[in-house]
Parts: C-alpha cells; sequence; structure tokens
C-alpha cells in the first residue's frame, strides 16, 4: 500500500482508518482497538489541534481531563508543562492571539500533558522561530532519554540526523531505505543525510549526467 507520510501519521494515530492491512500501536492493533491505542498516544499534526477560544492552560486542562487524569494531578501537570514550555507569560491568553510558534507550544503541552508512552509528531518544527525549534528538539531528545517511542517525520535532513536513532526514507509513497545513519552511510557511501537521500532518489547520478 502507497502511503505518505503524514496518511501514515494519522493512521497510526487512528484519525484515518485503513483500507487494507493494519498495524500495533504499544501493543494495540489500530482497527480492532483505536480507543486503546489513542490512550497510550500523544499525536501532534499540522493543525496543531487547538481550539482558539481557549487559552493554554484551558488546552492542557481540557486535553488532560480527556486523558482520565484526576484533577490534583491534571493542575500540577498543566502547571509544570508551563513552565517546561515557557509559556508562563501567556498561559491564559485566547490560543487565536497567540504566534505559531506560541502555539506550536501549546500544542505540544496538548500532546504530552497526559503522559503517553508513544508519541507521533508531523513536521513539529515546521514554520517555527529557532528558539522555539530549539526547545522541540530539546524536549524530543528528553523523550527520547526517558525511554518513550517517537514517530517524528520531517523534511529537514539535519533535524532528522541529530534526533533519530533510525530513518525511514519516504519518496512518492514508496520506502526507499531504512535504518541507522551509519547503516546509511554505509549503504551509500555519502555522509550527510541530505546526500544520503539524493542518492537513494537517484538525483544524484542525474547531477553528474548534468555536468558531464
Amino acid at each position: 500500500m502507497r502511503c505518505a507520510q503524514t496518511t501514515t501519521l494519522r493512521l497510526l494515530a487512528t484519525v484515518l482508518r485503513p483500507t487494507e492491512g493494519t498495524a500495533v500501536v504499544a501493543g494495540h492493533d489500530i482497527v480492532r482497538d483505536p480507543a486503546l491505542v489513542r490512550s497510550k498516544i500523544g499525536f501532534l499534526s499540522g493543525d496543531m489541534g487547538l481550539y482558539g477560544r481557549l487559552t493554554p492552560r484551558e488546552i492542557l486542562t481540557f486535553f488532560g481531563r480527556l486523558g482520565g487524569m484526576r484533577p490534583a494531578a491534571l493542575k500540577s501537570r498543566v502547571a509544570e508543562l508551563i513552565e517546561m514550555l515557557g509559556m508562563q507569560s501567556y498561559a491564559d491568553t485566547r490560543a487565536d492571539k497567540l504566534s505559531t510558534g506560541m502555539r506550536q507550544r501549546a500544542a505540544i503541552g496538548r500532546t504530552i500533558v497526559h503522559d503517553p508512552p508513544v508519541l507521533i509528531l508531523d513536521e513539529p518544527s515546521y514554520g517555527l522561530d529557532v528558539p522555539t525549534a530549539r526547545l522541540i528538539e530539546n524536549f524530543i531528545l528528553e523523550a527520547r532519554n526517558q525511554g518513550k517511542c517517537i514517530v517524528f517525520s520531517t523534511h529537514v535532513m539535519e533535524e532528522a540526523e541529530y534526533l533519530c536513532d533510525r530513518i525511514v526514507v519516504v519518496h512518492e509513497g514508496k520506502v526507499r531505505a531504512t535504518g541507522t545513519m551509519d547503516e546509511l552511510r554505509a549503504a551509500t557511501g555519502k555522509t550527510r543525510l541530505r546526500e544520503i537521500f539524493l542518492d537513494l532518489l537517484g538525483f544524484a547520478d542525474l547531477r553528474k549526467e548534468a555536468t558531464a
């Protein structure tokens, strides 16, 4: 089955139902047990999933309640995330009044408020300023150090090279290669992920022909 990256992530998050086949996330089948899958994941999509009329504090509280968190634990967790993500100055400002970077921080907070073991992140740093992108990188590294499983989609090769333990190269809905950076380097003879990507897609040969 050919499948674009964003579609694949939405299938894993049970936002979409596959027309054929299935997958297992955190031990649960996405077709047979979608509710159990959703209880184990945090899904950050391109549209952020925020409600414009709510403040970041209200958004985190709302999603924490959906995740079944008890009031006392939820209040403490929301305060922790507001501080961790640097949202103190706008935690009580409506989301539709916030900048893209501010809204993305709130989106990350609602993704992890229930402390899920699996994170599915679709282009989490797209269009962000450098400080916010760096904060997101640090958040991903910390989550990885905590032993969480992170499925991370990006078109920024430097991000993938820096953050990911294993890389899957997808082009036109097909998997072209998968492995660690060392395995991909050994397979292509290239060093940087950008050059590995071009080599796997055959663009390196086209460039040689153009200069011959």
